[in-house]
């Protein structure tokens, strides 16, 4: 009988991408993990790798037994930092920090680094972008010195691990993850390779440790974060850092948290000194004047779980185009043209041989649609010339059959509103319970919406010793008989028309009224 002779197969080729080292079985034209054309190559053989059971690190056990103490959050010393982390930082987290140049990462973690620096729990901030001594300046100007905070200027991954082997830091800062490289793996800092093997090593060494780690990543052109897809997915928290540069309003949003909910934001304050948390941030968003001026609105919208008071402004003037302007400031270009359309369909505004330009105050972003219903009312208390009542907020999605629609959180809304002194409010109909002292008038379209501006309503009354009123789009809204109230309805006094948010207000001079 012939002896079976034993072959051994043939290694496959391999292939790898020049660009980013994505290894890959087969040649592809593109890279499917950078994108990049004719940048795969053929290296070598794909070695067989077989994993044999071996030794475990710690017995599995019922998860009742486990201690979860050692997972008890603490405090990072910002306040609202805390508030988006879900009330401190996790040992052994790893949280990402990510936003665009100059919108203060380093200042705000620089000053998480010494309020969290303790003799028990030392902190450690590893810079890859600035010298110490640059550090060190930021620091003095910020007051931000500590001696339990150790700072390293470091680019290697090798001499990271060994500081923090060195120091045995219960908090560790890396500012950033895109300028750390591995003498081990090919290509720049940042590509995608460096980036999986940095953050993969700090993950493992803040797992082993129970070091909190914070890491700071950059953003690209269009706001997303640099580097793989996987970064996001291997660290527990990811937060997200925005602002105008232009503004003095800074906030935190989470994306994804393991350890607490994602629908809070921080806010802060960035000036001269540092940056510092802001408790009550609503009167970044609003203007203090002495008398109301045509063309704003105040609103209250949500920002996560947040009520913020802001308000919008809109200003027309007679176009000198064929094609008038729309500009927009810190709103939705589409939202924004929408809203004009059913403010004239609907509002009986004209507003077709008009610039108007739109925008709010403080720098705020709002997308959220609670902020049409004054959007719609800035645009035509502008047009008639007629100021808005201060004590006024309005609340409401405006749909194109000019309905408006009702909003979540109304009732918190509304509780913020009246903790700053707002008496009241235009909102959709069934509010829900609202704050005891504070008139509220539901409004079910826009029409009835904008009976709420005196300009509109009593453009058509003669003053002394004139003519009527000439002023664009006034009209006189008939009176009609109020409807009864429901039983059990609300203990709060509701108006039983929007006239009634005028009682006792006088805009212009008392002489054209009467």
């Amino acid at each position: 009988m012939a002896a079976r002779t034993k072959t051994t197969a043939k290694p496959r080729p391999a292939y790898r991408c020049t660009e980013c080292g994505n290894q890959l079985p087969k040649w592809v034209g593109r890279c499917p993990e950078c994108n990049a054309w004719g940048t795969v190559e053929e290296y070598g053989a794909v070695p067989i790798r077989t994993t044999a059971a071996g030794p475990v690190s710690a017995p599995a056990r019922p998860i009742a037994q486990v201690d979860g103490q050692v997972a008890t959050a603490r405090s990072t010393g910002v306040p609202e930092l805390d508030r988006v982390l879900g009330g401190g930082i996790v040992p052994g987290a790893v949280v990402l920090l990510a936003g665009e140049p100059g919108v203060g990462k380093s200042t705000l973690l620089l000053d998480v680094a010494a309020k969290a620096a303790g003799a028990q729990h030392r902190t450690l901030y590893v810079t890859g972008e600035e010298s110490a001594g640059q550090v060190r300046l930021r620091a003095d100007r910020i007051n931000a010195l500590s001696e339990h905070l150790y700072l390293a200027a470091e680019s290697d991954l090798g001499a990271v691990l060994g500081h923090i082997e060195a120091v045995s830091p219960g908090l560790l800062i890396l500012d950033s993850v895109q300028t750390i490289a591995s003498a081990e793996l090919d290509g720049a800092p940042g590509g995608p390779a460096q980036v999986r093997e940095v953050a993969g090593a700090l993950i493992r060494a803040s797992k082993d440790r129970g070091m909190a780690t914070l890491l700071v990543g950059h953003v690209t052109k269009d706001g997303q974060i640099a580097g793989p897809r996987l970064l996001e997915h291997l660290v527990d928290v990811v937060l997200s850092f925005e602002g105008d540069r232009h503004a003095r309003l800074r906030i935190i949003r989470g994306i994804k948290n393991r350890y607490g909910a994602t629908d809070e934001v921080g806010c802060f304050e960035l000036h001269d000194e540092g940056i510092t948390g802001l408790a009550d941030p609503s009167g970044l968003f609003l203007t203090r004047r002495d008398k109301p001026v045509p063309g704003t609105c105040l609103t209250v919208t949500l920002e996560g779980r947040r009520p913020l008071v802001a308000e919008v402004q809109a200003l027309m003037v007679d176009s000198q185009i064929p094609s008038p302007r729309r500009t927009t400031s810190g709103l939705e270009s589409p939202r924004i043209a929408m809203i004009l359309a059913v403010v004239e369909r609907h509002g009986g505004v004209k507003l077709g041989k008009q610039d108007i330009y739109t925008a709010t105050v403080g720098g705020v972003k709002l997308t959220e649609p609670s902020a049409d219903l004054a959007i719609a009312l800035a645009v035509a208390s502008s047009s008639s010339d007629t100021p808005l009542p201060s004590n006024l907020v309005a609340i409401g999605e405006v749909g194109l059959a000019g309905e408006v629609r009702r909003v979540t959180g109304v009732q918190r809304r509304l509780a913020e509103a009246h903790r700053l002194g707002f008496t009241h409010a235009l909102v959709p109909p069934d509010p829900g319970k609202v704050p005891a002292g504070m008139t509220v008038v539901e409004v079910a379209d826009i029409g009835e919406a904008l009976r709420a501006i005196p300009g509109r309503r009593r453009a058509a009354a003669k003053p002394r010793g004139e003519a009527p009123s000439t002023r664009r789009g006034a009209s006189e809204a008939p009176r009609e008989t109020p409807p009864a109230p429901r039983a059990g309805r609300r203990e709060t006094p509701v108006a039983a028309y929007p006239e009634e948010l005028m009682e006792g207000w006088e805009p212009v001079d008392s002489d054209e009224l009467r």
